[in-house]
C-alpha cells in the first residue's frame, strides 16, 4: 500500500482569448444608471430654476406697479392702471375666477367620474372604445373653439334654463336672474366644466382600469353587486388619483383665458348674484386689457398675474397633501 501523497497543483487559469475585432466589451450598466440619475436630477433642478426665474420676475414687476398704485390691490373693485394716477385691485377678478373655477368643478367632477367608471365597468367594449375615443378628441379642442361654441350657441340657449332657476331658487339670491343675455359667471363656469370634463375623465379612467382584478373578484365571490364592488374596491384605490384628475381640471380652469373672455361680460361689480352679467377673472382681464395697456399697466397686470401664479401653487400644494394623508388608498399600496 503506497504511503506517498499526491499533492496536485491548482491548473492555471486558461489565457484570456484575445479581443479581436467581432467582440465587443460589455456595457457597463453602473455607468448607465449614473448617467441617468445625473439627467433625472438636472431636469428636476431645471424645472425649480425655471419655476424660480419666473416667479422671480413676476414678483419684480409687481413691484414695480404696486409702487405707485394709489387703490388697494386686494380690496379694490374698479381696475384703470392707465389712468393718472393709477387705481387698480382684484377683489372682482379674484371672486370671479374662484367663483367660475368652483362652478365649473361641481359640475365637472361627478360627470367626469361617471363616465370612467362607465367606461371602465359598465358599456360593453363596443361602445366603451369609441365613446373613451371621443372622451380623447375633446381634450385636443383649442380653447377658442369652446368659447366660440359657449358666444353663438351655449349663451343664447342658457335663457330658458336660468328663469327656471329664478323660478325656482330666485330667493337664494344667488340664483336670480332678471332677464337679458346670460354672460355671467355661471356661463362661464358651465363652459369651463366642458373643457375640463375629458381631463378629469381620461386620467380618471386610466385610474379605476388599474383596480387590482383580484379585490374585485373577492368581492364579487362574496356575493357584492357591482355598484357594491365599485364602492369598496375601485372607488377606494382610484381617489388618490381622481383627487389628482380634479386638480388638473382645476388648473385649466383656473388659468383659462380666451374661452372665458368670449363667453363673459366684464365688469367692476362685485355681485353674488352669479347668473347676472358681470364680474371678471385673472386670465379674462389679462387677455382683455393686455393689447391697450401701456408699460405700467402691463406691470398692473403682472402683478394680477403673479396672484394667479400663488394661487394655482397653494392649489397644487393642497391636493399633494390630501393624497400623501392618503397614502392607504394609493396604487402602489393596494
Amino acid at each position: 500500500m503506497s504511503t506517498d501523497t499526491d499533492i496536485r497543483t491548482p491548473a492555471p487559469p486558461p489565457p484570456e482569448a484575445p479581443r479581436g475585432p467581432g467582440r465587443r466589451r460589455k456595457p457597463d450598466t453602473r455607468l448607465g444608471d449614473r448617467v441617468f440619475a445625473g439627467l433625472s436630477k438636472g431636469s428636476g433642478i431645471t424645472l425649480l430654476v425655471i419655476m424660480g426665474a419666473i416667479a422671480a420676475f413676476l414678483a419684480y414687476r409687481a413691484a414695480l406697479a404696486l409702487a405707485k398704485n394709489e387703490g388697494n390691490f386686494l380690496t379694490t373693485f374698479e381696475w384703470n392702471a392707465n389712468a393718472q394716477p393709477p387705481v387698480f385691485g382684484i377683489a372682482v377678478l379674484a371672486f370671479g375666477t374662484v367663483v367660475s373655477s368652483v362652478i365649473a368643478m361641481v359640475i365637472a367632477v361627478p360627470i367626469a367620474v361617471g363616465i370612467a367608471l362607465f367606461i371602465t365597468h359598465y358599456a360593453p367594449r363596443r361602445l366603451a372604445a369609441p365613446l373613451a375615443y371621443v372622451i380623447d378628441l375633446l381634450a385636443a379642442v383649442p380653447s377658442i373653439v369652446y368659447g366660440l361654441w359657449g358666444a353663438l350657441f351655449l349663451v343664447p340657449h342658457l335663457v330658458g334654463p336660468y328663469e327656471w332657476l329664478d323660478d325656482l331658487l330666485g330667493w337664494t339670491v344667488v340664483f336670480s336672474y332678471d332677464g337679458g343675455a346670460p354672460r355671467s359667471l355661471m356661463t362661464a363656469g358651465i363652459l369651463l366644466a366642458i373643457m375640463i370634463l375629458p381631463i378629469i375623465t381620461n386620467v380618471s379612467r386610466e385610474v379605476f382600469r388599474q383596480s387590482p382584478q383580484t379585490h374585485q373578484e373577492a368581492a364579487l365571490a362574496l356575493g357584492a353587486t357591482r355598484w357594491e364592488v365599485i364602492r369598496m374596491t375601485v372607488l377606494p384605490f382610484g381617489r388618490s388619483g381622481v383627487i389628482s384628475a380634479s386638480m388638473l381640471g382645476l388648473g385649466r380652469a383656473l388659468g383659462e383665458t380666451m374661452a372665458v373672455a368670449t363667453v363673459l361680460s366684464p365688469s367692476a361689480i362685485l355681485s353674488a348674484k352669479v347668473l347676472e352679467p358681470g364680474g371678471g377673472t385673472f386670465a379674462q382681464n389679462i387677455a382683455s386689457a393686455f393689447k391697450e395697456a401701456g408699460e405700467f399697466g402691463r406691470d398692473a397686470l403682472i402683478a394680477s398675474g403673479l396672484v394667479l401664479f400663488v394661487i394655482t401653487l397653494l392649489v397644487n400644494g393642497a391636493a399633494r397633501l390630501i393624497i400623501a394623508r392618503r397614502k392607504e388608498y394609493s396604487g402602489a399600496n393596494a
